[in-house]
């Protein structure tokens, strides 16, 4: 299984953007925590950074092309007027856990392209992003399996 993770803007300044929100662990230490977790479960994990949604964009219609399974990301930035984002997850059809460290609800931040996702987890730090590989893979085998 080979699954995609963007970060999407600010993400690469974690550990030293509003570590009182964000915490302390640092873009290097978050994913070599996911990679060692993705080894773990036996899964290839590619993890991409941008700050620049059209990138994101790319990069997404890049995975389907290329038969990624599945894709999580943290739309970050892109969170409030992602609808070019959204639109391309529409059109791609992966599997889609989007993770948010903060509890954006709480927050009042709305996120566009989590319509499209098949579950969202916020609020966790960076536990959520491990459950969210956990989810990614459990629905990923879920849609192999229908």
């Amino acid at each position: 299984m080979k699954l995609l993770l963007i970060q999407g803007a600010n993400m690469e300044w974690l550990g030293r953007r509003q570590p009182e929100v964000y915490g302390t662990t640092t873009a290097d230490e978050l994913d070599a925590l996911l990679l060692d977790e993705a080894k773990r479960y036996g899964v290839e994990l590619d993890i991409f950074y941008t700050n620049i949604e059209g990138e994101a964009i790319t990069r997404i219609y890049q995975a389907a092309r290329d038969g990624i399974d599945g894709l999580m990301m943290n739309p970050a930035g892109f969170n409030y007027a992602g609808y070019a984002l959204r639109d391309c997850l529409r059109g791609v059809a992966l599997p889609y856990v989007e993770v948010h460290m903060s509890n954006i609800e709480r927050r009042g931040i709305p996120s566009i392209p989590s319509s499209e996702a098949d579950g969202m987890i916020t609020g966790m730090g960076i536990d959520s992003y491990l459950l969210g590989l956990d989810a990614l893979i459990r629905v990923v085998k879920k849609k192999r399996a229908a």
